[in-house]
């Protein structure tokens, strides 16, 4: 009996360490890998059969969305949301602006229908906008028209660091955020609804996480 005991506490051996890294590693690559694969292929162009680049404008260098320091509106910092550890990370859109003219509106607009217009897919992707201040007509309709589109802020004494080339004082722009917390392209008032759902699309397709 103590024999028995003894070998019960021993613990695992070297075999079974190894049996164990290998099914992590094996479950790790079929819930990830073809995330992974998507987000290469579309910063890289590998693999994209010609005709099928998409229509946004990749960011580069990539940029963590901790760069940008937001926080939701239960005061929750926004990155939170996203990672390899999060079972239920969603892609994001997300509206950036200064002002909210005619162009940022436009840009509201688009985000709202182009995820309407995923289907069943449409729970797969999340809105956001980090608006710094909204016009009154705006403001009045805002819970009529865009009551699913999260409003986001910095978070207390911090600013956020946009990707270069990106300056929502002056222009306006949707970013994607991919489930890992990638800031990886944005659209900007001379993209269409058709463009950015083509691309969303063809992420979706390739990536089952998110």
């Amino acid at each position: 009996m103590a024999d028995q005991i003894s070998e019960q506490n021993e613990g695992p051996t070297p075999e079974q360490i190894q049996r164990g890294r290998r099914t992590a590693i094996l479950l790790f690559a079929v819930g990830f890998g073809p995330m992974l694969f998507a987000t290469i292929m579309f910063y890289t162009g590998w693999l994209n059969p010609a005709g099928n680049t998409n229509n946004g404008t990749l960011i580069d260098p990539v940029m963590p969305i901790s760069s940008l320091h937001l926080q939701t509106a239960a005061g929750e910092p926004l990155e939170g949301r996203f990672g390899p550890e999060k079972a239920d990370a969603q892609w994001l859109m997300m509206v950036v602006a200064g002002e909210c003219g005619a162009d940022c509106e436009q840009l509201l607009y688009l985000a709202r229908q182009v995820n309407i217009a995923l289907g069943k897919n449409a729970n797969r992707v999340g809105r956001a906008a980090l608006l710094e201040s909204l016009p009154a007509d705006l403001s009045s309709r805002w819970s009529s028209e865009y009551s699913l589109m999260e409003r986001l802020s910095p978070a207390p004494g911090t600013a956020p660091v946009w990707p270069p080339g990106i300056d929502p004082q002056t222009s306006p722009r949707i970013l994607l955020v991919d489930p890992f917390g990638n800031l990886m392209m944005s659209y900007g008032a001379g993209n269409t609804g058709k463009e950015i759902l083509k691309d969303l699309k063809h992420l979706l397709k390739l990536s089952q996480i998110g």
